[in-house]
């Protein structure tokens, strides 16, 4: 192929193999069309300058190698992908191997690699081009012999090696971008199975001691294979890169992703992921995904506009079982003034725990719903887990007349409980859960007076170091009904309009009821 002689390209061309971040600075905006932006943190330097200042160091076999630890969002996966194309425009017969917590992820990447060498200046200024047999985007070769394949952290890594042995200069490495799909990474079995496939698997395909591998993602869990790295537990020494969200000083490290004020409020409502992917310190292992004063306590009880049950039931009536759980809530219209917010709030009305035998569960539940239909709103849903117990008791609900079974089904899909437990926090941390200041759920224990509730919530860690969870799932699957799915919304057909709306539907459905209510009582 022909490559241009001319002395100002020749100039310029060797600028963009002399420096990686003016390549990216160049080649994005000949891709996208848009300036590639510096990050300008206030008393520090680029996130920009300090990721491709330790990529080069890579690229001179200075570092073997890395990890970098970066907030979502700050250009991660932009970086590494501009990397590999650098590298490939300064030696084109390197080998790579891009993975991500899924093949379809990792693709992602390779697919906007092969786009920038696609670019008609990039093959005029260094004479490279995609090879005339690739067309697939997760697998492709380019002229003079380099290549790069996508693989998903989990599975099989196969027919395709990280750079050549037994070479004084760079000739590829492995790249590793989000390992751990952020919802998954709580599960013990997922997030060991890819450390473990890493070291099965992935580690075999680095061809020599002098081909590099780059770790660039976050710190999701204490556990996880950044952690694995940084703690030398794979038996190399990594250089490490840790990028915070929120520095010491509270200055964000990129304005333009997430404000100081953005961060500070998911510091406070969010704390996890806060703590875990933009501060690259997971909480530690005991820490408490609830706080007490996450939850609201209420001198009266709200107007409620629907009630429901949630139920969680056990599999055996062993004592080191969870008990069975069943819990009364309530969706009601947080009010201001007497004035409507417009936002949902969930009430927790009544709950029961025992350790109950299966034979006897019909009977419990029926007594624990007996009591629910005293409530001046009766419910009208029971949500019961899709499991042997649990099956058994919906499938004798079913034909009760005036309660409507909600099957939840757990998943691979709804991932794991701690994931569970961290996607409902933060509508407990924003002040959307209540329960009343004293009454039923008030215990006195150990000469001191415990909301039952309460104290059972601030028990669930994130790696599961807590007894029981078995309130807590009742609660998490109150959240998805009211709050995240809004199922009570579906089933009542209010159809998918504002939340403003729906409190004013439900809300006129319970006024018109409390009218009906006074003309026939007085």
């Amino acid at each position: 192929m022909h490559i241009e002689t001319d002395p100002e390209l020749l100039e310029f061309r060797a600028k963009l193999k002399g420096s990686l971040l003016f390549f990216i600075q160049v080649f994005f905006r000949f891709r996208t069309g848009r300036d590639f932006s510096l990050s300008q943190p206030i008393g520090r330097e680029s996130h920009h300058i300090t990721v491709c200042r330790e990529l080069t160091k890579v690229f001179n076999l200075e570092t073997f190698r890395l990890i970098i630890n970066l907030p979502p969002g700050h250009y991660k996966s932009t970086l590494l992908q501009h990397f590999v194309a650098w590298a490939w425009a300064n030696y084109s017969d390197c080998q790579f191997l891009y993975l991500s917590y899924s093949h379809d992820e990792a693709s992602k990447n390779t697919a906007v690699i092969k786009s920038i060498v696609a670019l008609p200046q990039y093959r005029r200024l260094f004479g490279i081009e995609i090879d005339g047999d690739s067309s697939a985007r997760d697998n492709f070769k380019i002229t003079g012999g380099g290549a790069i394949k996508a693989f998903g952290s989990g599975g099989a890594v196969t027919g395709k090696d990280a750079g050549f042995p037994d070479c004084s200069r760079y000739t590829g490495g492995l790249i590793m971008d989000d390992m751990h799909k952020p919802d998954e990474v709580h599960s013990d079995t997922m997030r060991e199975s890819v450390i473990r496939n890493y070291n099965e698997t992935i580690a075999q395909r680095v061809r020599g001691p002098n081909v590099s591998q780059i770790f660039l993602g976050q710190c999701l869990h204490e556990a996880d294979l950044a952690a694995y790295f940084k703690a030398g537990r794979d038996g190399y020494q990594w250089t490490k890169v840790v990028l915070k969200g929120l520095d010491d000083a509270g200055n964000a490290l990129d304005e333009n992703v997430k404000t100081k004020e953005q961060l500070k409020t998911m510091r406070e409502f969010n704390k996890y992921v806060f703590y875990a992917q933009y501060q690259q310190d997971p909480q530690p292992a005991g820490g408490a995904i609830y706080l007490e004063k996450d939850f609201v306590l209420l001198d009266k009880e709200p107007e409620l506009l629907v009630t429901f049950i949630t139920a969680d039931t056990a599999e055996t009536d062993k004592d080191y079982n969870d008990p069975t759980v069943f819990s009364f809530w309530g969706l009601y219209d947080i009010k201001h003034r007497e004035a409507s917010s417009g936002i949902l709030g969930l009430h927790l009305i009544h709950l029961r725990e025992d350790w109950i035998e299966p034979k006897h569960l019909e009977d419990e539940f029926m007594e624990f719903y007996a009591g629910c239909l005293r409530h001046y709103v009766k419910p009208m849903y029971a949500a019961i887990e899709k499991k042997s117990t649990g099956v058994t008791l919906s499938s004798t609900l079913s034909k009760l007349q005036g309660l409507k079974i909600i099957q939840i089904e757990r998943t691979r899909a709804s991932g794991s409980k701690t994931a569970r437990f961290l996607e409902a926090q933060p509508y407990a941390a924003s002040g959307r859960v209540s329960l009343m200041s004293e009454g039923k759920l008030w215990i006195v224990k150990d000469n001191k007076l415990v909301n039952i509730f309460i104290e059972h919530m601030g028990k669930i860690t994130a790696n599961n170091t807590h007894a029981h969870d078995d309130i807590a799932d009742t609660f998490y699957d109150a959240v998805k009904i009211g709050f995240i799915d809004k199922t009570l919304e579906n089933l009542l057909q209010i159809g998918q309009t504002s939340q403003q709306n729906v409190v004013s539907q439900i809300g006129n459905q319970f006024s018109h009821i409390q009218q009906l209510r006074r003309s026939a009582y007085g």
